[in-house]
């Protein structure tokens, strides 16, 4: 197989793209909406509670507290529909409005003294999440000066301390504490585990960005001893034509013998055709390096192509009878990593291998399978990995990486297993989507 011929064409897909990556900011713009919904839900189930134990309340100022809560969360809603661009200032904005409404509804329900002043609390948790140091810290300066100034300047409740309930003698105070921190608890809960799982998220998204950066290290590598590789066989290739054709005029009456020269020749022309084609799609792009086929033809050329290289091995094709045959992208890495497939199942089969296609409107599935002896859970947590190889004729073990990573670019998928009546069983799943001219 061409070495260089796989790297030409490297990873397309961006490292990024599997895990969709918001704007941080527009995501806790999305967090602050939630806890939002949550305090206007807790503060307007409070101040019912506080009207049914009839204590007095001042309606107009709560209205005003809630109802700009309500405009701040209608404005966010707004915001995260119809734009993607969110700074820290608008964030920032927000939370200074989500403080106000605070300071405006504990001022005239009993200041400090309101059993619900932990709210505070909740727009300083975002702030230390979402925005940056210095904005924590002037949003953690505002709240602690608004706090202070309750201390001293508030319109008390009147009735706030006891109330009969039910013939017992409650203290709405603590009560309120209660109640906060049940609440609080179920807050900092649902939040803090979101902000853990993105966390862990995130990790994982780094895990993959270094695994295919070490993959493409890995290719560039292969690369480099691609170029070196058929800048060294050129010259033993041309020797081994030149002395071929003399043997072909020394054998002209020996037709036994030419037979054998003439499958070697072939090889020979197999190989240069293999060096040339390193040198000549080096760079080219998927648009350069392929042409439109459809599909059924595709995979008989791929076979006949494989037979060519493989001539005693007797290949059992079978292929789906769907009338659907869509037109695809030929990509020559493509066709390699199916035949690298086949090599192996050759290898461990010579004598006879199986081939069966099937596909429909959405997937196509490729089975293979050998009669040889299987593998050993110990290979099989080896193969896909570069320069492993199970083979008794060593071979250079890079077969199942370079398939692996030519079908990670089309979105598919191999797993290699021992089929219930001997050998091994490749699967190729492939998105006739991601094929398609």
């Amino acid at each position: 197989m061409s070495i260089m011929a796989t790297y030409a064409h490297p990873l397309s897909v961006n490292p990024l793209s599997h895990f969709a990556l918001e704007n941080p900011s527009r995501r806790n713009l999305k967090r602050l909406f939630l806890l939002r919904s949550v305090m206007i839900t807790f503060m307007l189930a409070a101040t019912l509670a506080l009207f049914y134990l009839h204590i007095p309340l001042p309606k107009l100022p709560i209205s005003f507290a809630v109802g700009g809560m309500l405009l701040l969360n209608l404005i966010t809603m707004l915001r995260l529909k119809k734009s993607s661009n969110v700074n820290d200032i608008e964030l920032l904005l927000q939370l200074l409005g989500d403080l106000t409404a605070l300071t405006i509804l504990f001022y005239f329900t009993g200041g400090y003294s309101n059993p619900l002043v932990w709210m505070y609390l909740l727009p300083l948790t975002v702030a230390a999440v979402a925005l940056k140091r210095e904005y924590a810290w002037l949003l953690t300066a505002i709240a602690v000066a608004c706090y202070s100034a309750l201390v001293f300047y508030y319109v008390p409740l009147s009735h706030l301390h006891m109330h009969d309930l039910a013939g017992k003698t409650l203290d709405i105070h603590l009560v309120g504490m209660w109640f906060g921190f049940i609440v609080s608890a179920g807050i900092i809960a649902f939040f803090i585990t979101r902000i853990g799982q993105s966390l862990r998220d995130y990790d994982r998204m780094l895990a993959t960005i270094r695994e295919k950066s070490l993959n493409s290290e890995r290719m560039l590598a292969l690369g480099t001893l691609a170029t070196s590789a058929a800048h060294e066989l050129g010259t033993p290739l041309a020797t081994m034509a030149v002395v071929s054709k003399e043997l072909a005029h020394d054998l002209a009456d020996q037709p036994e013998q030419l037979q054998q020269l003439d499958i070697m020749v072939r090889q020979i022309l197999r190989c240069k055709e293999i060096l040339s084609s390193i040198t000549r799609d080096a760079g080219k792009g998927r648009a350069d390096a392929g042409h439109g086929m459809v599909l059924r033809e595709y995979l008989q050329e791929a076979i006949q192509r494989w037979r060519d290289t493989r001539p005693v091995t007797e290949l059992v094709m079978t292929m789906s009878e769907n009338t659907y045959n869509p037109l695809i992208f030929t990509d020559k890495t493509l066709t390699q990593a199916i035949q690298n497939l086949l090599d192996n199942a050759a290898d461990a089969s010579p004598e006879r291998i199986m081939f069966d296609a099937a596909w429909d409107e959405t997937v196509l599935t490729i089975n293979i399978r050998d009669f040889g002896s299987g593998i050993t859970e110990d290979i099989a947590k080896h193969l896909g990995k570069p320069f492993f190889t199970s083979k008794i004729e060593k071979g250079m073990g890079l077969g199942v990486y370079l398939t692996h990573t030519t079908l990670a670019r089309y979105e598919g998928e191999l797993s290699l297993s021992n089929h219930i009546d001997g050998g091994v069983l490749a699967t190729v799943t492939l998105p006739l989507k991601k094929l398609k001219v």
